[in-house]
């Protein structure tokens, strides 16, 4: 009896941990990576301008380091992209903005005199200046609502359904300001900002639900709006010999991208901006060859995730040079609680299984959608909800809304989808060439281990990111079709509930161990 109780816990050890071998084509590059990102809105506005030195500092080095630690352990995820929320004047405004939360306000660079004022945006110039410091490589500016002295209602969201809030003629007006604004913050804060987002998320109203205030800055627009202020942008920063590259769509959901949603002149965007059509922008100088959606609500069940980014893949590659970036996500769906803690987007959550809720996104967005870039939206949140990359508290409760919690001061934690993310971010730079992982099945990976691989040419490294949501250790054997890793070691970089991105033991190419629940970036030196 004693042996055949061996045996089987032998039979049983050999299901869990047998070892999978996995081609990666380090010869058959698939795209150029652009690198990853997160925002400022909207609570850097008041985290930058109030909090201690120490603990903003802090923060910072969470977001945008890169340092390494004497243990070999990062200090934080090191993230390439920032997004800087130019506001529209709604803080000036106060009540009478009737945005609701004054949290969700932002001020605004013109004044009601038409001459502009680089003080403002104080709390969010300080996190510019920390992430050039901390040798974040690219910048983007991106707007929510024209300035409200432009604007149809003279408020930052819309009154009227289908149509961007801006005075009629106002267009070159709004370009202007865009201009204006990326010019002013260059000589002020002698950063360069590498993108313009003129639009954000176009399909939603932005109009109040109920009585006449609303969450937050935002505006409608339809394509034909969008082309052309794309097209009067392009002409005043070419007449400026400016540098900056437009950036759209920011669609609200991915399937705005590809297919008829509505009917309402918002949707199959690639086609209109980048297909063989009369508003093909690529044409326009400064108009960067790149198309953005963002994946919320197109992500569960996980069929649905899959096959949505299949489609965007197909469609992107039906128009040559045409990229792809997944430029926003934070979690409004309504999973389950068998996938995360309370089942949707509501309630704050700093554990592993968030995590690898989004760590899978950010693979299927990568590997399937072929998202060369991959940006999270509220990077620091003070909220109970799972909308941050940094939480902020009182220490005394998990998050909250009255207008001075934590307006000045507080205590702040990291969250292990922070960690995640950096697996990526950290280690995938700008620049880097993501090569093939063939033969893996997307939807059988979803639930069990998903590999992407990059290399970095310049420095000779190999870097390969593996997110397992499976309950089980997986131990992996790495071919490679070209070249091999010195000494044939990879160092492994672990997230997991009892990691947060900590270097571990180097492991053999032929014997490589990713924990269960866990994300695992691999770094080896590339040899040929």
């Amino acid at each position: 009896m004693r042996k055949v109780y061996i045996s089987l816990l032998l039979v049983a050890s050999s299901l869990s941990f047998a070892q999978r071998t996995v081609t990666i084509s380090t010869d058959n590059v698939v795209q150029t990576m652009d690198g990853f990102g997160g925002s400022d809105a909207w609570r850097c506005q008041f985290v930058g301008k109030n909090w201690p030195e120490q603990k903003k500092n802090a923060i910072a080095d969470l977001l945008f380091s890169k340092e390494i630690d004497a243990q070999g352990n990062p200090k934080g995820i090191g993230l390439s992209i920032w997004r800087f929320n130019l506001g529209a004047g709604s803080t000036e405004q106060g009540e009478k903005s009737k945005v609701s939360d004054e949290w969700r306000r932002s001020e605004s660079f013109l004044q009601a005199d038409g001459t502009y004022d680089f003080n403002k945006q104080e709390g969010q110039r300080w996190f510019l200046q920390a992430a050039k410091k901390r040798g974040v490589e690219k910048f983007l500016i991106f707007t929510n609502s024209p300035p409200v002295y432009m604007t149809r209602n003279g408020l930052s969201f819309a009154s009227q359904k289908n149509k961007l809030n801006l005075q009629d003629g106002a267009i070159p007006k709004f370009a202007d300001f865009l201009v204006q604004s990326i010019q002013g913050l260059e000589k002020k804060e002698g950063i360069k900002f590498d993108y313009v987002s003129p639009i954000n998320e176009p399909q939603w109203e932005w109009m109040p639900k109920s009585g006449d205030t609303n969450s937050q800055e935002g505006t409608p627009a339809t394509n034909k709006e969008i082309y052309d202020l794309t097209k009067s942008l392009s002409e005043k920063l070419k007449a400026h010999k400016m540098s900056t590259e437009i950036v759209i769509a920011e669609a609200a959901q991915i399937d705005y991208l590809y297919e008829n949603v509505n009917s309402e002149d918002r949707d199959k965007q690639i086609d209109y901006f980048f297909g063989k059509t009369k508003t093909n922008v690529s044409k326009f100088p400064n108009v960067k060859n790149v198309i953005l959606g963002h994946s919320y609500f197109t992500t569960w069940p996980i069929e649905r995730q899959v096959l949505s980014r299949k489609l965007i893949a197909a469609n992107i590659k039906q128009n040559p040079g045409l990229k792809y970036w997944q430029s926003e996500y934070c979690i409004l769906e309504n999973p389950g609680e068998a996938e995360i803690p309370g089942g949707s987007g509501g309630g704050r959550d700093l554990g592993m299984q968030t995590a690898l809720f989004v760590g899978r996104l950010i693979h299927n967005d990568i590997a399937v959608a072929n998202a060369a870039s991959w940006q999270w939206w509220t990077s620091i949140t003070r909220v109970d909800y799972k909308d941050g990359l940094i939480y902020l508290d009182d220490g005394k409760s998990t998050g909250g809304t009255a207008p001075d919690y934590v307006k000045n001061d507080g205590e702040f934690h990291d969250s292990k989808l922070l960690w995640a993310l950096g697996n990526y971010s950290l280690f995938v730079r700008p620049g880097m060439l993501r090569v093939d992982v063939p033969n893996q099945n997307d939807l059988e990976a979803a639930n069990d281990v998903m590999l992407t691989a990059y290399k970095d040419v310049a420095n000779k490294k190999l870097i390969v990111v593996a997110v397992n949501c499976g309950k089980s250790a997986q131990q992996y054997k790495f071919n490679l079709s070209k070249g091999t890793v010195k000494n044939n070691d990879f160092t492994p970089y672990v997230t997991s509930d009892t990691s947060n991105l900590k270097r571990a033991n180097n492991q053999k190419i032929d014997n490589l161990e990713i924990p269960a629940k866990s994300i695992v970036t691999f770094v080896g030196e590339l040899e040929y």
